[in-house]
């Protein structure tokens, strides 16, 4: 073979490899695309803060006694591994992939939980070990849902104020879709339902096929989550009562006539504070306002819930974290596995 042949030939032998490897880096570095009505949790976990969602058999969570580190379990908190030490809320899941929010703190010995580190707000996109971090938006985030393929996510800016941001899977197509106060956190079928706020109480949709705003019914709306043909919402004109709304036959049942702080419906059950001067407490229903029957006494947040537990922690309590069995009797204990974890992996 002649010089100049074999040349030639490593010429292409080394054009097809160069074309091998970007091919395949570009296949392990695709982010494949989700079905378009794909969400990344339920509107009442977002809207207690997002630090539990369950996707797949596996538990994502923010272990409050590890400064909210990011953790994986079963839903009957075992197989239990810390994932990444980043401080995490509003949890996303779906495919092969988590997204959630990361906030800013100090070091030191600040901080509820173990092992507080320093971290930079934003939203951020990991495979499901926790790996892989890739930064999405550097921002103060308020809430977040997986909607299709993009982030919708309320940001805070000290200049310009609150706005409904978008961003694709990806990284891509970032843009502002609304400068007003939005709530993403309730999505369903193509549209983000959500209480307005700049001129009424309405209870809106937005289309994100077009990003365009309806009204769906004129009530005074406040948390919506819609399930099963009913939006089940805190009656803002009626001393934040809980109802539910129905889409079809457009009748309003009061489902307590408490007042309530927050609220989580998952299956037949929601669970509720009471807001109450002389007798707070963290209570359950049946979805349809029966079987009424008190969880715990005092003032608890951050209502969390799984298809085996509900977790909830004492107002401005980090730790400990309480649980209870989601659709069996009540039985409160706290959440002791997590405590474990975070002794061990902090040790």
């Amino acid at each position: 073979m002649t010089s100049s042949r074999k040349n030639i030939l490593i010429f292409v032998i080394t054009g097809v490899i160069l074309a091998l490897i970007l091919l395949l880096t570009y296949l392990f570095g695709r982010v494949p695309m989700n079905d378009e009505y794909t969400s990344g949790n339920t509107a009442g976990n977002l809207n207690n803060g997002g630090y539990f969602c369950e996707a797949d058999g596996r538990v994502y969570f923010a272990n409050a006694y590890d400064n909210n580190a990011l953790y994986s379990m079963n839903p009957d908190e075992t197989d239990m591994k810390k994932l990444n030490s980043n401080s995490v809320s509003s949890i996303n899941a779906a495919g092969k992939y988590l997204y959630y929010a990361m906030t800013s703190g100090s070091g030191g010995s600040g901080g509820d939980g173990l092992g507080y580190l320093r971290k930079t707000s934003g939203i951020y996109r990991s495979n499901l070990k926790g790996k892989s971090v890739v930064s999405l938006d550097r921002c103060h985030i308020v809430s977040m849902q997986l909607c299709g393929n993009y982030l919708y996510y309320e940001k805070y800016d000290n200049d310009t104020g609150t706005s409904l941001d978008k961003i694709l899977i990806n990284k891509k197509d970032k843009q502002t879709v609304a400068n007003e106060i939005i709530n993403p956190n309730c999505y369903l079928n193509g549209k983000i339902y959500y209480q307005g706020t700049a001129k009424d109480h309405y209870l809106h949709a937005l289309d994100i096929s077009t990003d365009t705003d309806s009204v769906v019914w004129k009530g005074n709306v406040w948390n919506p989550i819609v399930q099963d043909g009913y939006v089940y919402y805190m009656d803002v004109s009626e001393n934040y009562r809980l109802c539910r709304y129905s889409l079809s036959a457009d009748t309003v049942e009061v489902l307590t006539n408490e007042r309530i702080d927050m609220f989580n419906v998952y299956g037949t059950y929601i669970y509720y504070q009471v807001s109450s001067a002389d007798a707070p407490a963290l209570k359950r229903m049946m979805i349809d306002g029966s079987a009424q029957e008190t969880v715990q006494e005092g003032v608890f947040q951050n209502i969390n819930i799984t298809s085996s537990y509900v977790y909830f922690n004492g107002f401005n309590q980090a730790v400990p974290v309480y649980k209870t069995s989601t659709f069996g009797p009540v039985n409160v204990t706290t959440f002791d596995a997590a405590k474990q974890a975070a002794v061990e992996n902090i040790g």
